[in-house]
């Protein structure tokens, strides 16, 4: 696994709307220093940084991260109760034909 998504796994999931700016910009630098494609490995260990909400966009640049290694991450679907970005993930796989 890269360093650079190791430091992001590091912080663990991404703050919410009250993160400090500080930790916000933090992680959204620690976010866009990792390049794409991600490993199918970095994906999976990705999928634990999401957070309670979309921390000012920087949830959609993860699950675009996260899409753009070896899909599907999520091939069982993760329940009605899992993280709404859980089930996102796992949904747009099964739209875009990825899972039956």
């Amino acid at each position: 696994m890269r360093p650079e998504v190791q430091t992001f796994l590091a912080e663990g999931p991404l703050p919410d709307w009250d993160g400090s700016e500080e930790e916000i910009d933090r992680r959204d630098q620690q976010l866009r220093a990792i390049a794409r494609p991600v490993t199918g490995e970095e994906a999976r260990a990705l999928v634990s940084c999401f957070g309670p909400d979309d921390c000012y966009g920087m949830a959609w640049s993860l699950l675009h991260l996260i899409e753009s290694g070896p899909n599907p991450v999520l091939a069982v679907d993760p329940g009605p109760d899992s993280n709404e970005w859980h089930q996102r993930l796992y949904l747009r796989a099964v739209n875009s034909g990825l899972i039956p």
